[in-house]
């Protein structure tokens, strides 16, 4: 997800943060400092219902992670790699490298969500048995408890891509054997429960709530769009079953050395082969790669003497290896908003695939007749 930078590492997964998180954190910390604690539990200074309010919050943000280290611990153990979760405005999302191969997989994922959620919601109002209810931290956990509460029933709506969305898929996978199906489904009755937050958002606001109107209404605006992009996805996806990125990639790709200048990268490749990213070797192994935006950032009149190995981006590469499913690919592609993915085995570039070869080879079989479930086999493009 563009937009992101690394808070750290939990159990060798990558957490980020979404710049839309700190957008989050102040809305809901003034929220509750402004509104719900003073309304709920009168009394308190000024400075206590800060101190409430931004430890409300980022502990909401906390349980929220769990949640998803949750679902991410499960599904590495139902080896399913995990990428990273990041946290983003409307809470958060493991980002995983492959989907469920069984509906059982899935339904397990799926479900631990919302229970660790209740989980923790026991656990908080547990601990603020032992506390004064009316005191700041009573009013701390107790708020703690509902907000989890809150946050599993949630997720349990039956509607792609919440959790509950993902065990309806779950269950109509089981019992019709298709995933594709399954998914339109969930996606469909998501995008239903979406127009209706939307509507409900529409009353809030013609209601004098201006605010939790809008927000109400920005969620279901969040949950169609994502329902759809799952549709697409998994229509998409399902093109590429059992069709490998080595029968698709540019076997013989383009590449320059570290040493090669801005003003050769341009007039040698991007003018003069009509590509917008080079991948960058040295000694037969991947340093880097190189692309037009980075080209354009160097003022031209420095083109002859900056060197490619002063602008080119050295991590994180976003590859693949030749015998990896191009659906996974095609993932890897749209999660992390570029063009291309470099296809490399043992360090050494042997390939490069580009959303374009994507599309082309969906237009082929289009054209050709050939639908998503017929499965296509071919040797790799020379």
């Amino acid at each position: 997800m563009d937009g992101t930078f690394r808070l750290g590492a939990i159990g060798g997964i990558t957490i980020e943060i979404h710049y839309t998180w700190l957008l989050a954190f102040v809305l809901i910390a003034w929220t509750l400092a402004a509104g719900f604690f003073p309304d709920s539990y009168p009394g308190f200074a000024s400075q206590t219902y800060w101190l409430l309010g931004l430890s409300a919050a980022l502990l909401l943000f906390s349980s929220v992670l769990v949640h998803e280290l949750a679902h991410s611990f499960v599904a590495r153990a139902r080896n399913i790699p995990v990428q990273s979760i990041t946290l983003f405005i409307f809470g958060g999302v493991s980002n995983l490298r492959a989907e469920a191969e069984t509906a059982g997989a899935e339904f397990v994922v799926a479900v631990v969500g919302p229970a660790t959620s209740f989980v923790l919601a026991a656990l908080f109002f547990i601990i603020g048995q032992a506390v004064p209810e009316r005191g700041p931290l009573g009013a701390l956990l107790s708020y703690l408890a509902f907000i989890n509460v809150l946050l599993g029933l949630f997720n349990l709506l039956p509607g792609f891509p919440l959790d509950g969305g993902r065990v309806l898929r779950a269950a109509v996978w089981r019992a019709t054997g298709d995933v594709r199906k399954a998914t339109d489904i969930a996606a469909r009755i998501g995008q239903l429960l979406a127009f209706g937050f939307i509507a409900w958002g529409v009353l809030r606001i013609f209601s004098n709530d201006l605010f939790g109107g809008l927000w109400i209404a920005f969620i279901g605006w969040f949950l169609n769009n994502a329902a759809e992009a799952s549709r697409r996805q998994v229509a998409q996806q399902a093109f590429f079953q059992g069709v490998r990125v080595a029968q698709l990639m540019d076997a013989t790709p383009d590449t320059v050395v570290p040493e090669t200048t801005v003003a050769d990268l341009v007039y040698g490749h991007f003018l003069g082969k009509g590509q917008r990213a080079v991948a960058v070797c040295s000694d037969d192994q991947l340093a880097g790669i190189v692309s037009l935006t980075d080209a354009k950032a160097v003022p031209r009149e420095q083109w002859a003497t900056t060197q490619v190995s002063q602008i080119m981006t050295r991590e994180p590469l976003h590859t693949a290896r030749p015998g990896d499913d191009a659906a996974q690919a095609l993932k890897v592609l749209a999660e992390n908003g570029i063009n291309q993915v470099l296809v490399t085995e043992d360090g050494r570039l042997v390939g490069l695939l580009s959303r374009s070869d994507l599309i082309r080879y969906i237009q082929f079989r289009e054209e050709l007749g050939i639908g998503a479930a017929e499965t296509v086999r071919s040797g790799p493009r020379r």
